[in-house]
């Protein structure tokens, strides 16, 4: 099994920004994690991040045929990229919508999530597990497609 993991803008710099927001966890460790939990779930992990709308699509759009499941965390394009939203629809892959932070209590604009409707599921406000989650339910999905 094979998952693909998504991150888009400034998660490159966890560990450096809103340390009171984000912590210490630097997206090396993240990536860490999410290898060190996909190795013992049995699973072939390929981590991506840009800061770039259009190479997080070209990725995915690269990727998507070998991969049993998408996990994505699109930082703030979550709250208005339709591009991204049509990419995860076209793909017809089971996607998990990944945030390490709770959106919901955040800023207003945090609260709607315009790429969620086109995930299986979302997942929110438990750090760097909440990837861990998201593997085992891509993992149990399997092959089911987004409904």
């Amino acid at each position: 099994m094979k998952v693909l993991v998504v991150n888009g803008p400034n998660l490159n710099l966890l560990g450096v920004r809103e340390k009171e927001i984000y912590g210490n966890l630097s997206y090396e460790e993240l990536c860490s994690y999410i290898k060190k939990n996909a190795e013992e779930l049995n699973i072939q992990v390929e981590i991506y991040q840009s800061n770039i709308e259009g190479e997080l699509i070209n990725f995915i759009h690269n990727n998507y045929k070998d991969a049993d499941g998408l996990i994505i965390n699109l930082g703030a394009y979550t709250h208005y990229s339709y591009a991204l939203y049509d990419c995860i629809r076209s793909i017809n892959k089971p996607t998990i919508e990944v945030h390490l932070t709770n959106i919901y209590a955040r800023d207003e604009f945090r609260h709607k999530s315009v790429t969620a409707p086109a995930c299986i599921g979302v997942i929110t406000g438990l750090g760097e597990v909440g990837y861990k989650i998201a593997l085992m339910a891509i993992k149990d999905i399997g092959g089911n497609k987004n409904e």
